[in-house]
């Protein structure tokens, strides 16, 4: 049974303080002794980075395009065990997702497969009664989602937040709980740059103990825990997760402040499947560790740390090594970045990475892809068969120019239609996507049946 306390905190769009208020809500739960578990809706690393951070129970990404909707109860479900409250952070705006037509893959629907409460925030800047007309449209889009009450955001003063609240609590027929006021200006910490060290670290402690005072002060948060009691959802359990019998073969993953986008069901896939995994850390020097039979170098900031990471050449060499004696590796966006000749920042400064890719990578200060993907394998690709879909997504702000033809590792399909991408040799399986094993578990298998090949040879 799924905890029977969950809230979703939307947004009317992005950039209305879902975030903001999502980590000092969980913050100031935490402070009044509540176990608190984190979820965000769609495709995204750094949001769960910071529910973690503040509740010390991993946060998880809930997709209903990604995933089957009974899978995103099951997940759900599993993550909440032992929490006394959900908070789940939306994506964009509410109704925002696949597409303009329905609500699919919206935080809407997350919503509504789950039962979830919603608290939706609203930016009152320069609006005073217009606020209710901005909630009675939310409320009147769709009649499945259960909006249960509102935040002003950017209200000018306590007189304008009485005006805002009076109008909607009269027009919409729910609660306001609470407001932060415009010149509060509350800025979060770098968005990636240093984020994973600066919370191993603890240096975001401090800003997450003041966010929890400030919303504590104008958020009416026992309220908000009275409206978060919804049903209990039994889900049907899927097996996905169930432990398999021990396959003997280890899987070393790069993780560090350079590589750490990983989905945590990736991670638990791969050992439910019957696989040990071994953590490594490149930019500490770390080497590929010894007797491991697959690698996994994910997504992250190579580029921020591009001058660390050129000069370690032992963890360079070891990379090159594992690759070239056949070992099963999927680098992942970063870590395809990384397998590259080299990467160029912004600053216009060369540096040089493993060497694998013939090409190089030029980071630009515009975003070069974003969105969902399906995924086919091209063909002799261990992780995946061509005629194997799986789903994930990308999100890079650089271009990858190949120095001579290679073959591509995959065939992707997103808005603007079919693409190839990536880098496909031997055993080598790179690119720019970013899977989610959820979508299609044959993936793991298919990996770890070729790590047992590679240990046999």
């Amino acid at each position: 049974m799924m905890s029977s306390r969950r809230l979703v905190i939307a947004g009317t769009g992005s950039g209305v303080g879902k975030t903001t208020f999502t980590i000092g809500i969980m913050a100031a739960l935490q402070k009044k002794g509540f176990q608190v578990q984190g979820f965000k809706c769609g495709p995204d690393y750094i949001d769960p980075s910071y529910h973690t951070a503040v509740t010390g129970r991993i946060s998880r990404n809930l997709d209903s395009w990604m995933f089957e909707h009974e899978t995103v109860k099951e997940l759900m479900a599993r993550a909440s065990e032992g929490a006394d409250i959900s908070i789940i952070e939306g994506v964009m705006g509410f109704y925002d997702g696949k597409s303009p037509l329905n609500d699919a893959g919206s935080t809407a629907e997350i919503s509504v497969i789950t039962d979830s409460p919603v608290l939706l925030i609203v930016n009152c800047a320069s609006m005073a009664r217009s606020v209710a007309a901005i909630v009675k449209g939310f409320q009147t889009l769709s009649s499945k989602p259960n909006i249960i009450g509102v935040i002003a955001n950017q209200v000018g003063s306590i007189n304008h937040y009485k005006i805002v609240q009076a109008a909607i609590e009269q027009e919409c027929g729910i609660p306001v709980l609470g407001y932060l006021k415009r010149e509060n200006g509350i800025d979060i910490p770098s968005r990636q740059l240093g984020l994973i060290p600066a919370i191993e670290r603890g240096e975001l402690n401090t800003f997450f103990d003041q966010l929890a005072s400030l919303i504590s002060e104008t958020v009416d948060i026992d309220k908000l825990y009275d409206l978060a009691k919804t049903s209990d959802i039994p889900y049907i359990s899927s097996e996905l997760f169930d432990q398999r019998p021990d396959r003997g073969v280890t899987i070393a993953v790069a993780k560090d402040a350079a590589f750490n986008f990983y989905y945590e069901e990736n991670l638990e896939l791969l050992r439910a499947h019957g696989a040990s995994l071994v953590f490594f850390s490149p930019l500490n020097g770390e080497t590929v560790p010894e007797n491991v039979d697959g690698l996994y170098i994910g997504g992250g900031f190579p580029e921020e740390f591009a001058a660390q990471l050129s000069t370690k050449e032992a963890v360079k060499n070891s990379i090159r090594h594992a690759v070239q004696s056949g070992m099963p590796t999927l680098a992942e966006c970063g870590g395809f970045m990384y397998l590259t000749e080299s990467i160029t920042n912004t600053a216009g400064e060369t540096y040089s990475m493993a060497g694998l890719i013939p090409g190089t990578v030029q980071m630009q200060q515009k975003l070069a892809a974003l969105g969902y993907r399906e995924i086919f394998g091209t063909p002799n690709n261990f992780l995946i068969g061509d005629n194997q879909l799986a789903k994930g997504h990308e999100f890079h702000y650089s271009t990858f120019t190949a120095s001579e033809e290679i073959q591509p590792a995959y065939e992707t399909i997103g808005r603007f239609g079919k693409k190839a991408e990536g880098y496909l040799k031997g055993n080598l399986v790179a690119g720019y996507t970013h899977f989610h094993f959820v979508s299609n578990p044959a993936v793991v298998e298919q990996w770890i049946n070729a790590c047992v090949g590679f240990q046999q040879k």
